[in-house]
């Protein structure tokens, strides 16, 4: 199914991002959406589509800023949340690619930099029906991007509000074990 977008090697990178992901998860809870999502892409070539109604990859960003203090967050539109900010694959099977492609357009931020193209997290979230859409998964491809928190932002309309927020106050505005989760590992990886 190839409808225009460079898909040439359809979930097969997707695939290899999430096997490396596996190899070195730490907890079993890591491991175990690991092997769902692995299992969810072997079962449906379609993944990379919004087409696939039992669900579909996304790619997001854990955007923090240089020092690894703070994280650019949004608020939802659809869900009115405070999230990541992240979107549809669409068809693109690098979901790096679309982490970064969603961080320029949902805030407007230029001068973003990829930490590293192996995945930072991965995460099984159900989203609900609405507006005539079923309710389905998404796998959310996640990555870690940093961003000067001094330059301008610019909100889509995806957004109520865009704001970097300092990680001791994430827990505030998103309690939920994913967010907090995005907060405990670069802190890890910060050595603070």
């Amino acid at each position: 199914m190839n409808f225009g977008v460079d898909s040439a090697s359809g979930p097969t990178a997707a695939r290899a991002l999430v096997a490396a992901y596996q190899l070195q998860a730490v907890t079993e809870s890591e491991r175990s959406v690991a092997a769902e999502t692995l299992r969810f892409i072997d079962a449906n070539p379609d993944c990379l589509w919004r087409t696939c109604q039992s669900g579909h990859l996304t790619g997001s960003a854990w955007i923090v800023n240089p020092s690894r203090r703070r994280t650019l967050l949004t608020l939802h539109r659809k869900l009115g949340k405070w999230l990541q900010l992240g979107g549809h694959a669409d068809g693109e099977s690098d979901l790096s690619v679309v982490a970064m492609r969603e961080t320029r357009e949902e805030s407007g931020l230029e001068a973003v930099h990829l930490v590293s193209a192996d995945l930072f997290d991965l995460d099984c979230h159900w989203i609900p029906e609405r507006k005539g859409d079923a309710g389905h998964h998404h796998y959310d491809f996640r990555f870690w991007v940093e961003a000067d928190d001094r330059a301008p932002l610019i909100m889509s309309d995806e957004s109520h509000q865009l704001a970097w927020v300092d990680l001791d106050d994430v827990h505030r505005l998103n309690p939920e074990p994913s967010l907090l989760r995005l907060v405990q590992k670069i802190r890890e990886r910060s050595g603070g």
